[in-house]
Parts: structure tokens; C-alpha cells; sequence
């Protein structure tokens, strides 16, 4: 692929600019300061309950109100995942407070060159309102000029509106994901795709 030929990237987030450090540690400590103690394990399948409630709900954390439902309502299904019997109201801000996210190796020098090639960079993805603080915290957010969150991947209504935002053609887009949905997306929304690795994905852009 050229660089010539594009116009701007579109990137996913999750998988694809940051992961999520290991929860379990952090969330043994938040049970602990409540007087709950489990095992590893037992943290780590409640972890693991609440994602598989929480990846298909995504999108619903559209707003603050959502959001703070999301939120809410994960904590929830954690907290009976691992038996606690603790306020899911009290609970949630630590249970998010306990998530932290780290940005991916090579991603910011990725970044860096695609600016430096004079692309227009956005983040569209399938995640709750959060994106936004997240990508100020891992110091990601001054690359993008738009931040879709909530997409609803693999429809393509995310990455059409971060290129009408951009004013950019999807023909002269590409975008890069980690998964089949952002594969999907970028093919309705008549774009490129090319998937992570970040720098695995730039190299063929000359």
C-alpha cells in the first residue's frame, strides 16, 4: 500500500492501541477493603463473567447516565460471579477504578509516523464513554482528530461518520483492527483494513 493513496486511518482501541493489565491483583485488593477475600481464580472467572456480560453491552454506555448504569450493572454481575455480597452501587467505582490499560509496544511511534506522513487519525470503537478519559491517561489522545465510541462494529456507521467528520472518502481510508468485526466494518463502509499489530500493519505502507 501506498501512503499516497489514503487520506486517513481509523484505528480500533481495545487490541489494537492499548490492552488491559492483568485485573486480578487490584480486584482481590477492592474485595479485601470490604472484608471479602477470594482466590485468584475466583476473581479471575467472575473477571471473565462480567466481560462476556459487558462486550456485547458496550455500546450502551453512550453518555454519563449510561454509562454510570453500564457501570453499575457490571459490577453487578461480578460481584455475584464471585459470591460477595457488597452494594454494586458502592462497588462499581472501584471495580472500574481496579481496570488499567497500557498502551501497546510500537504504537506511539506508529502514530507518530503516520502523522508525519500527513494522514488524519481517528479511534472508532465498540467502547463505552470512558474512551475518552482513557486516551487522555495513556497520552494517546492528542494523535486523533476524531473519537467514535460506541460504534456497534461490524456495522460501519462508526467509521462513516468519523470520515464524514474527517471529510475524507472511504476509498481513501484505511482502518486497523484486531478482529473480525473491525474487518467487517471497514469492508461496508468500502474502506482498506489491515490488522494489528499497529507497526506489523504500517510496514506495508510505503
Amino acid at each position: 500500500m501506498r501512503a499516497a493513496d489514503f487520506d486517513a486511518v481509523t484505528l480500533d482501541a481495545h487490541g489494537t492501541l492499548v490492552t488491559l493489565a492483568d485485573p486480578v491483583p487490584a480486584l482481590r485488593n477492592v474485595l479485601s477493603e470490604r472484608g471479602v477475600e477470594r482466590s485468584e481464580q475466583t476473581v479471575l472467572a467472575g473477571f471473565r463473567t462480567e466481560v462476556a456480560h459487558y462486550a456485547p453491552r458496550a455500546s450502551e454506555g453512550y453518555d454519563e447516565t449510561s454509562l454510570a448504569r453500564l457501570q453499575r450493572e457490571c459490577a453487578g454481575v461480578f460481584l455475584g460471579a464471585v459470591g460477595a455480597d457488597l452494594d454494586p452501587d458502592e462497588f462499581a467505582p472501584a471495580y472500574v477504578g481496579a481496570l488499567h490499560f497500557e498502551v501497546l509496544p510500537g504504537v506511539f511511534e506508529s502514530l507518530e509516523r503516520l502523522r508525519a506522513l500527513g494522514l488524519e487519525l481517528a479511534i472508532v470503537a465498540n467502547w463505552d464513554l470512558s474512551l475518552q478519559q482513557l486516551l487522555g491517561e495513556a497520552g494517546l489522545a492528542r494523535y486523533f482528530t476524531v473519537v467514535v465510541h460506541a460504534a456497534r462494529k461490524p456495522a460501519p456507521d462508526g467509521l462513516l461518520r468519523a470520515l464524514g467528520e474527517l471529510r475524507v472518502d472511504p476509498a481513501r481510508a484505511l482502518h486497523i483492527g484486531d478482529d473480525e468485526a473491525d474487518r467487517d466494518a471497514a469492508a461496508a463502509a468500502g474502506m482498506r483494513f489491515a490488522p494489528t499489530p499497529v507497526p506489523a500493519a504500517l510496514a506495508s505502507i510505503r
